[in-house]
């Protein structure tokens, strides 16, 4: 069985055909392409962006992300977990808000430093 993929390692937009069963890859023009082609046909992660709720700073919501990617069959659970938290100021940029969200091994940090501030 064959999956039909457009690399985005780069640029060039290689059109991959993936073999699943043999896992192998064709089309691609470099080894990321043939790397990119068989993890997401095989195990597809997804680094998640969102937001979580932020007590005493001047927003009300922290950017943060996954710090790589986690399972794609996780996204949803992942996104209840961030959805339901709410942390409070000062944060930095780059400090871990989940650390091991939901056992995969992987942080979930601020992309944003926030101070607090006096209301």
């Amino acid at each position: 069985m064959n999956k039909e993929l457009i690399c985005i390692c780069c640029p060039m937009g290689c059109h991959l055909s993936v073999d699943i069963e043999n896992k192998k890859v064709n089309g691609n023009t470099c080894k990321r392409g043939e790397v990119y082609g068989l993890n997401e046909v095989i195990n597809p992660v997804r680094v998640i962006t969102s937001t979580v709720k932020i007590k005493g700073a001047a927003f009300t919501v922290l950017p943060v992300k996954t710090k790589s990617g986690i399972p794609k069959k996780l996204n949803f659970e992942v996104m209840k977990v961030i959805n339901s938290i709410t942390v409070k100021a000062p944060i930095k940029c780059g400090d871990i808000i989940i650390k091991n969200i939901l056992n995969t091994g992987i942080d979930l940090v601020a992309t944003r430093s926030m101070e607090k501030v006096n209301s």
